[in-house]
C-alpha cells in the first residue's frame, strides 16, 4: 500500500495518538487487528486509518466484544480508508442489538438489587440476585456456578 511519509505513524506515534501502549499496538498486530508496512530498517510504519481501526478495536471491546469478534467486524471494512455509512452499519448493527441486551439485563439486575438493599439476608437459597427460585438447588449442594455482573452466564465447572 506504499504510502507517502506523510500519511505514515510511527509505532511511538500510534501509541502516543491512541492512547495505547506499544506492547498492545504490537499485539493487535499480531492478531491481524492492525497492520504495518516495514522500512528497509524494519521499523513498523502505519497509516492514519490505522486510529480509526484501533479506536474500533477499543469501542468493540467497551461492548464486549472479543478481539476475534472486532477482528472478523474489521474484515469487513476498507484498510485504507473510512467505511461508508452502508459499510459501518452493516458491521454495527449488530452491536446495537447486544447493547440492547446489556441495557435490559443491567435494568433487571437494577430491579432486583433495588428491593434488595439493606434485607442483608445473605441467603443462597432465597436470593433473588445469586439463585433466583433457589435453581442451584436442582444441581446438588455445593457452589455450582458463578454469574457474568453483566450477562449472567455461567462459569464452566470445576472438575
Amino acid at each position: 500500500m506504499n504510502l507517502s511519509r506523510h500519511d505514515q505513524l510511527t509505532i511511538g506515534q500510534l501509541a502516543e495518538r491512541s492512547g495505547l501502549a506499544t506492547s498492545a499496538l504490537r499485539y493487535y498486530e499480531s492478531l491481524g487487528l492492525i497492520h504495518a508496512e516495514r522500512t528497509a530498517g524494519g521499523q513498523r510504519r502505519y497509516s492514519r486509518a490505522t486510529l480509526r481501526r484501533v479506536a474500533f478495536v477499543r469501542a468493540a471491546q467497551r461492548v464486549g466484544l472479543s478481539l476475534d469478534e472486532a477482528r472478523a467486524a474489521l474484515d469487513q471494512l476498507p484498510t485504507d480508508r473510512a467505511p461508508s455509512t452502508a459499510e459501518w452499519a452493516e458491521v454495527a448493527t449488530p452491536w446495537q442489538t447486544r447493547i440492547d441486551q446489556q441495557i435490559a439485563e443491567l435494568e433487571r439486575l437494577k430491579q432486583k438489587l433495588t428491593g434488595c438493599i439493606g434485607c442483608g439476608c445473605l441467603s443462597l437459597t432465597r436470593c433473588a440476585l445469586y439463585n433466583p427460585e433457589d435453581g442451584a438447588a436442582a444441581a446438588g449442594a455445593g457452589a455450582r456456578f458463578l454469574l457474568s455482573p453483566v450477562n449472567r452466564v455461567p462459569a464452566p465447572e470445576a472438575d
